[in-house]
């Protein structure tokens, strides 16, 4: 029976999906892939809020049950899959949709993994170059996508990266960053003992041991849904490496992106 649902409310190509693997091996944890429950609950607000058969019923009434109706539904739909007491959810709206998660489940503990943009873009970019036989998104024609710093506006525009930085700049102006747990990507690949450990606090449940040299991956996706920019693979072991986006992007382009999102790194400290 669950006891407790967490949220994994992470920037892309920041160490969510290991973050989550890291999780699983505490046997307490149901740790899920890239959730849909968000996408549930959404659907179902939607409806609530625009069927007539809800608004002609008492506002208040209607408003309590379908509270209920979303808190009972995510847990029933994770009682289902599981019978351990804690579940990490993953998805990346809910620290931007916390207000909406709060309504209906008070007080949601959420982390959210965050890493230099420069590493994020400088991803994005190397993925893209691995995949010459898939990575569809240049044109000649339109001559769109030719250069690293056009496809870096294309990301910078669009999902999954775009929309990510700017709800989290939202979340950062709305002051609902005050209740997330943010952890970066190069402390957990430096110290993971250190940031488990401030996971673990921050859940107010007790830690256990874990095995930093042998990351099991037992979440599952099939990367085909995603494109060449969705790889949910992880190295079993943790470890941290320099960063190479000097190299991938260039000097002038990663000073850009440090210039453009200034917001990220003085409230970050990067």
């Amino acid at each position: 029976m669950i006891e407790k649902i967490f949220f994994n409310s992470s920037l892309p190509r920041s160490g969510s999906t290991l973050l989550q693997n890291i999780i699983a091996q505490n046997q307490k944890f149901y740790v899920t892939p890239t959730s849909g429950v968000l996408e549930l609950v959404f659907g179902a607000r939607a409806n609530y809020t625009g069927s007539p058969e809800f608004k002609a019923q008492d506002a208040e009434e209607m408003r309590l049950a379908f509270k209920s109706f979303c808190k009972d539904g995510v847990f029933g739909f994770y009682n289902s899959l599981t019978d351990r007491p804690y579940v990490m959810d993953k998805s990346r709206g809910w620290g931007y949709y916390r207000d909406f998660l709060d309504f209906f489940y008070p007080n949601p503990k959420i982390i959210c993994m965050i890493r230099d943009p420069r590493s994020i873009f400088s991803s994005m970019e190397k993925n893209f170059r691995k995949n010459p036989d898939k990575a569809n998104m240049t044109s000649d024609v339109d001559m769109t996508n030719i250069t690293t710093e056009q496809r870096i506006d294309t990301w910078v525009s669009s999902q999954p990266v775009g929309l990510a930085f700017d709800r989290l700049s939202q979340v950062i102006k709305e002051k609902k960053s005050k209740h997330i747990l943010f952890i970066k990507y190069e402390e957990l690949t430096k110290n993971p003992t250190k940031e488990i450990q401030k996971v673990y606090n921050y859940l107010e449940i007790d830690n256990c041991e874990h095995d930093f040299d042998n990351v099991r991956q037992t979440t599952k996706e099939d990367d085909e849904v995603y494109g060449v920019f969705g790889d949910h693979k992880i190295q079993n072991k943790v470890t941290s490496k320099n960063p190479d986006y000097r190299d991938i992007l260039g000097v002038n382009t990663s000073n850009w992106i440090k210039q453009n999102y200034s917001w990220f790194y003085e409230t970050f400290n990067y």
